[in-house]
């Protein structure tokens, strides 16, 4: 069978996969159908930050699989309470809602923001609006697209979801120019993923939690791509000691195997939400409780942001040496980096290819930046590999091969 051909005639044509077939993987390695092994610098965009398969959450996952997988939440289980106290207790928040994807975390947010502001803020109903930023990238969903400044994103999915006000991303200046008697919350990425690896003006969150708290405005942090140890610290609120009122995760949080989110609030926030207002089948599941706990465990007992925090800073100073006129920048925090491609040079996806045959998997970003963020547990040594390869490439470009 060719897979390519064979995806391309059944499956619907929203992804422009690179042209690999992945068949297994190991840690910070994958192989092709033929045998071919590649660094992952792209960890399923921070899904696999402990790597391929790893044997713990593996072993946490299948012994759980084989006692008890899904009951929905019609019952108690014995596991989704330990899963809630550790990651209340890792976030410093008072209360969690498990969910599956982090566009079901999202959705979650909004509805929290949205039924806080009218119960407990007093805004009008209906008059609630949640305050997002330009370049944001919070799901596909039709209520998140709404948000979105992408045109492509919304293009033939109206009408749209109301009660939105953009602004432009890191001004604080605009924030406090948006913000109203009707506003219910600022739902902002610490630093854009999905916008380019785009990190805000220093204090910009701090500023921004200062401004949310003075006008009883409620300050959600979406950390699914920056969570848990991706940017250098557990998570990235943290580098400017913001405690925001509402945290999501997801991604990190499946341990690389199970699609697990979270929403995390303060109890007043969380606390709207009453039998019957929200819910999902799968969601806190003990087979998912199992794997998230399983995987929690080894991010913050392994220590991972301190890892992430100091290889990120040896892996971005040793892109920055690489002298090569197709790199205008590179930026990012911990093992979250992009390498920004002038667009007169190449586009990203070429640098990706070129990348890809030489046994390096990563994937471009707004056409024009290349994301690097390979699981944490990478070593040094692994990133010198990485190294030698990415700079071949670079030097490759500028030779015309």
């Amino acid at each position: 069978m060719n897979i390519l051909k064979t995806e391309a005639h059944y499956g619907a044509h929203h992804y422009l996969p690179l042209p690999v077939v992945l068949v297994k993987g190991a840690g910070i390695h994958l192989w092709d159908d033929q045998g071919k092994r590649y660094i992952d610098m792209m960890s399923a965009y921070s899904a696999v930050s402990l790597g391929h398969c790893h044997p713990q959450v593996v072993a946490a996952m299948s012994q759980q699989a084989a006692q008890l997988a899904v009951v929905s939440r019609a019952y108690y289980s014995d596991k989704l309470a330990p899963f809630l106290k550790r990651i209340c207790e890792v976030s410093k928040q008072d209360m969690a809602l498990p969910m599956n994807t982090g566009a079901e975390a999202v959705e979650t947010a909004l509805k929290a923001a949205r039924k806080w502001a009218y119960q407990v803020k007093g805004v009008p109903e209906n008059k609630a609006e949640i305050i997002v930023c330009s370049g944001n990238f919070h799901g596909r969903t039709i209520a998140i697209v709404s948000m979105s400044s992408e045109a492509q994103y919304k293009d033939g999915f109206g009408p749209l979801v109301t009660g939105f006000k953009m602004i432009p991303y890191g001004d604080i200046n605009a924030l406090r120019a948006a913000i109203n008697e009707n506003t219910a919350a600022f739902l902002v990425e610490p630093i854009q993923g999905e916008g380019g690896i785009v990190i805000p003006p220093a204090g910009f969150l701090q500023q921004s939690a200062q401004l949310c708290q003075q006008n009883n405005v409620l300050l959600i942090c979406d950390e699914i791509q920056t969570g848990l140890g991706r940017t250098g610290k557990l998570f990235a609120c943290e580098h400017e000691n913001v405690k925001p009122d509402g945290l999501i995760l997801g991604k990190a949080l499946g341990g690389g195997l199970l699609p697990i989110s979270m929403f995390l609030a303060r109890r007043e926030v969380m606390e709207v939400f009453t039998p019957g207002d929200h819910g999902s089948t799968f969601a806190g599941s003990p087979l998912a409780s199992a794997v998230g706990l399983s995987a929690l465990d080894l991010i913050v007992d392994g220590k991972l942001a301190q890892q992430s925090a100091e290889l990120g800073a040896y892996f971005a100073e040793q892109l920055r040496a690489i002298n090569s006129s197709y790199i205008k920048e590179v930026r990012g925090k911990g093992l979250f980096i992009g390498v920004e491609i002038d667009p007169a040079k190449a586009a990203a996806r070429e640098v990706c290819l070129k990348l890809l045959e030489r046994g390096i998997l990563s994937k471009e970003t707004h056409e024009t930046v290349v994301r690097l963020a390979p699981p944490l547990i990478i070593t040094r040594e692994q990133l010198d590999e990485a190294l030698v390869i990415i700079r071949e490439v670079f030097t490759a470009l500028a030779s015309g091969f």
